[in-house]
């Protein structure tokens, strides 16, 4: 029987920022499309506030008892309207992450380094998959431009669920609703966060194309695989082409980057003197 790695998100739901790549026995081929076929990943989307099931869910939210029971078995989390916090984001990739998807991940951070760590594809994911309709473009990608540069991947999680958490509240205050953005334009966000995060401006190969297919399928599953190759493509012969060099590149410049990573120590300073 063969052999492969563990799915990488259960790892990265995990303390360690990168553990070694244990071994374990595949599924058989069948088992995979079995378990591919049903897992499309649609927790991710906001719910129609007014929806039976998202009245149910703050219903259930708001008990405390039973709220939390919900909250415990619950696969898809989101329990009474609560965001989702990374931990949680990956834990519900790991649950459709294929051994072949798993490589994938590894595969890319042997390419890309240190920017290509997992742990910062699957941030780029999560910002897209649940910030969508509550963090503008421009924040996810100076988010993850930052990250390239800083490498505090705890301090840009609490930066942008904070920043979500305030967006939600406004929205409350408004009495507003949640736009209903379709997960195919996430999945596209969530590939312009890895490319700034992980490439900055070089150019996408090949090689890069099939890994980053691999891994936006895999957290994005629902979308399709030929949507997701198109949307690949379409980068690689963009940044080709200098297209993403232009007003559309939504790249940090290093001045900016630099006094983005002066205030952050500057925070962190600040956060150790009120320990």
């Amino acid at each position: 029987m063969g052999m492969g790695t563990l799915p990488v998100a259960h790892k990265l739901s995990l303390a360690s920022p990168f553990l070694p790549r244990h071994r374990r026995a595949c599924r058989s081929p069948v088992q995979h499309c079995r378990r591919r076929r049903h897992g499309a990943v649609v927790a991710y989307m906001e719910p129609d506030p007014n929806s039976p099931a998202a009245i149910l869910g703050r219903i259930v939210g708001a008990l405390p008892v039973v709220g939390l029971v919900a909250r415990i078995l619950s696969d898809d989390g989101g329990v009474g309207g609560d965001t989702v916090d990374f931990a949680e984001f990956r834990r519900r990739v790991s649950k459709n992450c294929t051994v072949m998807d798993s490589q994938a991940f590894y595969d890319f951070n042997d390419r890309r380094g240190k920017v290509g760590d997992p742990f910062y594809v699957l941030l780029c994911c999560w910002l897209a998959a649940i910030g969508a309709g509550l963090l503008k473009s421009e924040e996810i990608l100076e988010g993850v431009a930052r990250l390239r540069m800083s490498n505090d991947i705890e301090y840009e999680e609490e930066t942008f669920l904070e920043m979500m958490k305030l967006a939600r509240e406004k929205r409350a205050k408004s009495k507003a609703q949640a736009p209903q953005v379709p997960m195919e334009v996430r999945a596209e966000k969530a590939l312009e966060a890895i490319y700034v995060c992980c490439f900055g401006q070089d150019m996408v190969e090949p090689e890069d194309e099939e890994l980053l297919c691999a891994m936006l399928n895999a957290v994005f599953p629902s979308v399709g695989r030929p949507a997701v190759k198109s949307m690949v493509s379409t980068l690689a012969k963009q940044v080709a082409s200098g297209e993403r060099r232009g007003p559309d590149a939504k790249v940090v410049s290093k001045e900016v980057a630099a006094r983005q990573l002066k205030d952050l120590e500057f925070l962190k300073e600040n956060k150790l003197d009120s320990i």
